[in-house]
């Protein structure tokens, strides 16, 4: 079994023992390599300024996303490269977005800066050009308080595409591919004065560890607990990171029952989601869009977003609605859960405590079937939801067949509303069982009041929703039952 974390920085191998596991990225970054470009100010995984590029072993190469190094810790990145706004430049001189940010005065207090150009630089890693939105897109996780953000936009594109050299070609992939595929087949333990952090390679030795530590913070992308943990709301004793498990990663479609459905595995980050499901399911290729930064969705997972429990999760309400399946694997086996089954109570699963999540069975809407996913918060993109709702019907000419109507920001846990799903089986698709529909939602759920929105406000959306599903659909009705 291994003792360090094995890391390339720019190029260069590192290996990380003892304390240096057991912190975010950027302290290594910082404090022991001089990589000072790399900037921190939430320690949240909310300002972009800490954005470096992680190359991460992907059919025999490397493949390079920009995440919030502030919310990595090091036992997450094993057998990762990391690139920093230093390790951009070409031959010591400023690549060609680099002169582009000092030539259109893209930087004042310039600490913003460097996640800037590392996050642009990815988006340029293809060597095209891009339009004004598709920067903007790729700038969500990257805030500015003083520059400005058009003198930034007009760096972007003013950028020749053509000059600007990939990141496989500053550092060839050859000597990293070996040393990661070589080293990944090898679990690792690392302790440091009472914590303890392991990486394991396959199912079995993930459920191994959970079993003789059950305890243990099971670790995917780590950008919910990394913050906890960065603001001391918890404390780590033991880590274990599903960076390098087998078996976890890939989605795959498949028809069961008359129905299409895609299975997503547990290491699949929402990214990778969101790419998979244009196209596919647009409603809930837009939920994943606005989850978070593009810095967030590169690490987090649609697994730790459901093992999270947070009754104002973005996915869970379309997994409820669509009665999606997850699939646990522990000593005895593995089983599906029903999503409608999944929660016991405020973040409390019904998992048994060696099981882990390995995949989610995710159904597709099929024919005869409107959806809609909503989700309200105070702003579109880097926002916490206040509300969340999933609505499903099916119709069987203009009477409703069946119904699923999941609510999040209203009870402890994101529920399906069993009573307005009632009022609307058997009845007309009309304004009037709609109206009907609200005023069961308002008297079903029981919202607190918190900082992101009081009781009576989310009780007013939850009356709200069932009417703007019926305004929304009522024309495209029309096209799905002709």
């Amino acid at each position: 079994m291994r003792d360090y974390i094995l890391l390339f920085i720019n190029g260069r191998e590192h290996r990380l023992r003892g304390e240096d596991a057991f912190a975010p990225i950027t302290d290594y970054l910082r404090y022991q390599t001089g990589l000072c470009g790399t900037k921190v100010v939430c320690s949240e995984g909310d300002c972009g300024a800490c954005s470096v590029l992680v190359g991460d072993l992907e059919g025999g190469k490397l493949r390079y996303r920009p995440v919030n190094a502030c919310i990595q810790y090091a036992y997450q990145l094993d057998c990762r490269h990391i690139v920093t706004v230093e390790g951009l430049k070409v031959d010591g001189v400023l690549n060609p977005l680099q002169e582009s940010m000092v030539d259109c005065h893209g930087a004042q207090c310039g600490y913003c800066t460097p996640g800037f150009v590392v996050a642009m630089s990815y988006l340029f890693d293809e060597g095209k050009s891009l339009a004004e939105n598709e920067i903007k897109d790729g700038l969500t996780g990257n805030l500015c308080r003083c520059t400005g953000y058009r003198a930034i936009i007009e760096a972007g594109l003013s950028v020749d595409a053509a000059a600007f050299k990939p990141v496989c070609e500053l550092y060839p992939d050859e000597p990293m591919v070996n040393a990661f595929s070589s080293c990944r087949e090898e679990p690792v333990a690392v302790h440091f004065e009472g914590k303890s952090a392991y990486v394991p390679v396959t199912v079995e030795q993930t459920i191994e560890f959970r079993q003789e530590h059950p305890e243990a913070l099971l670790v995917a992308g780590g950008t919910d607990v990394s913050v906890n943990l960065n603001k001391g709301r918890v404390e780590l004793s033991t880590a274990i990171s599903l960076a390098n498990v087998k078996g976890l990663s890939g989605i795959e479609r498949k028809s069961h029952g008359g129905r299409d459905y895609v299975v997503v595995g547990a290491s699949v980050t929402l990214k990778e989601l969101e790419e998979y499901m244009a196209g596919l399911e647009p409603e809930f290729d837009y939920i994943l869009w606005v989850f978070g930064s593009p810095q967030i969705r590169n690490a987090g997972t649609l697994a730790g977003n459901i093992a999270n429990g947070s009754p104002i999760a973005d996915t869970t309400p379309y997994l409820l609605a669509m009665d999606a399946e997850v699939e646990v694997q522990g000593r005895e086996g593995s089983r599906r859960i029903s999503f409608n089954e999944l929660y016991t109570g405020y973040k409390k699963l019904s998992l048994k405590p060696d099981e882990i999540i390995i995949r989610i069975h995710v159904p597709l809407p099929g024919e005869g079937e409107l959806l809609r996913l909503y989700k309200v918060s105070r702003r579109q993109h880097l926002d916490i939801s206040a509300f969340t709702a999933a609505i499903k019907i099916e119709l069987d000419g203009d009477l409703i067949k069946s119904a699923s109507v999941a609510y999040g920001g209203v009870a402890e846990v994101v529920k399906r509303l069993d009573a307005v799903e009632g009022v609307l089986v058997g009845q007309s698709f009309s304004l009037a069982t709609f109206r009907q529909a609200a005023e069961m939602a308002r008297k079903q759920v029981d919202p607190i009041s918190d900082v992101r929105g009081s009781r009576d406000y989310r009780r007013q959306l939850a009356e709200n929703i069932m009417l703007k599903f019926y305004y929304e659909t009522a024309d495209e009705r029309e096209l799905v039952c002709p």
